[in-house]
């Protein structure tokens, strides 16, 4: 088999966008170990935001400056600008979302483009298109008018497009071949995995520093999770408030992740439920101290009303801590019978959730048992064998049989 060049969407900022940063690291260190081949991986960057994931490329991976432009720039710009596309008459306002490539690829010899996150461009080069959930079909109430209308075009524009649909639950799958209408032939499933293995591993001086900066007590449950509306962290704080006034039990909470526009409002809350002491939300922390939360923490809950997928999940089940999960969309799925699960819009139910982790070690010795065994059915070296088979085949490469067997498996979620 000829070498075959692939380029990787990864036009991300570090700490900007969340679970998609991670699930880029994760494939870009697994397809860098794969045997068997001898194609190339062009992680496509911004000039000037490569450092976050050059770490993580060696092998067949390297890194391809692009000069696209598109709606996910970072930080305050990107908040400038939906304020603005929001209130202005544009007519039109969605004529610039669906982007076109620059040339970048082209230029470059790729024969397949991988999108791994819902931005994308439009290009002749055939594609994996990866556009994780629908939730603003489902929750509209969390976008403004232009936010909905503009994934509509993007997302529909996409898929179509795209050689290949990718979502990473049968249930993500079902609802992308439902919501859009698309071939099921042409609707793919390929989990995920944890990527903590390939985090720096903390040191005992590193997590006593840790403790220290964040001021955190012997036990305490962890939420990693930007502060997005679906991430829930207003139903978890109220459960928290009804644990204490209702059973007397007194839960430390961290949610380390990037404080987005919701933040004041979880701010008000804490405060009106008096959870000063016992709730902190210290932004977003490196992959050096989200490893060591994960080895500090007693355990997971993850209140989240919708995913795509849930890494923090499979993060906890990797690392041995028993998860108390939302068992919404394909989360119980991904949970099966390693962790509890309690319906996110109910915060007595994930009080009584977060309480049976909480008081019973016995059970939280059990869950994290059990969370190690799945653990085992999510890998990002299984993925990257099945992203590079997909590659393969919209390419009209020839596969090999391993690369027929393995698509011709089942999914396990």
């Amino acid at each position: 088999m000829s070498g075959l060049r692939v380029a990787i969407d990864a036009r991300l900022g570090t700490g900007i966008s969340g679970g998609v940063e991670q699930i880029v690291i994760g494939l870009a260190t697994a397809l860098g170990r794969l045997d068997g081949g001898d194609e190339e991986y062009l992680f496509v960057v911004h000039p000037d935001q490569e450092d976050w994931i050059r770490p993580y490329l060696s092998g067949p991976c390297r890194s391809l400056a692009s000069r696209i432009e598109y709606p996910g720039q970072p930080g305050l710009l990107r908040e400038l600008g939906r304020g603005v596309r929001r209130r202005l008459p544009l007519g039109d306002p969605y004529r610039r979302a669906v982007l076109r490539s620059d040339g970048t690829i082209e230029r470059a010899g790729v024969e397949a483009v991988h999108f791994p996150f819902q931005e994308a461009f439009l290009t002749e080069v055939p594609s994996v298109y990866q556009p994780h959930d629908l939730q603003h079909l489902h929750l509209p109430e969390h976008f403004s008018g232009f936010e909905r209308g503009r994934r509509e075009v993007v997302y529909r524009a996409h898929c179509e497009r795209a050689a290949l649909v990718v979502a990473m639950t049968s249930w993500g799958r079902g609802d992308l071949i439902e919501q859009y209408g698309l071939a099921p032939e042409k609707v793919a499933v390929v989990p995920g995995g944890s990527v903590l293995g390939e985090y720096p591993a903390p040191s005992a001086a590193d997590l006593d520093r840790l403790r220290s900066r964040l001021d955190l007590p012997e036990s305490f449950l962890l939420y990693p999770a930007q502060t997005w509306p679906h991430k829930n962290h207003l139903r978890l704080l109220d459960a928290v408030a009804l644990l204490r006034d209702r059973d007397g039990i007194e839960i430390r909470l961290v949610c380390p992740g990037r404080r987005t526009e919701l933040y004041p409002r979880i701010a008000e809350r804490i405060g009106r439920l008096r959870l000063e002491e016992w709730v902190s939300f210290p932004g977003f922390v490196g992959p050096l101290e989200l490893r060591g939360l994960y080895e500090l923490a007693t355990g997971l809950a993850f209140p989240s009303s919708f995913e795509g997928w849930g890494l923090p999940v499979c993060e906890a089940f990797s690392a041995g801590l028993p998860v108390a999960a939302s068992s919404a969309t394909g989360l119980p799925d991904v949970v099966g019978d390693a962790g509890l699960l309690f319906d996110p819009g109910d915060p007595a139910a994930i009080a009584d959730a977060i309480r049976a982790l909480w008081t019973d070690p016995a059970l939280r010795a059990r869950l994290a048992e059990r969370g190690l065994e799945r653990a085992g059915l999510f890998s990002f070296d299984r993925a990257a064998a099945i992203f590079r088979a997909h590659y393969r085949s919209i390419a009209g490469r020839k596969l090999p049989e391993e690369d027929r067997i393995l698509l011709a498996g089942p999914p396990p979620v």
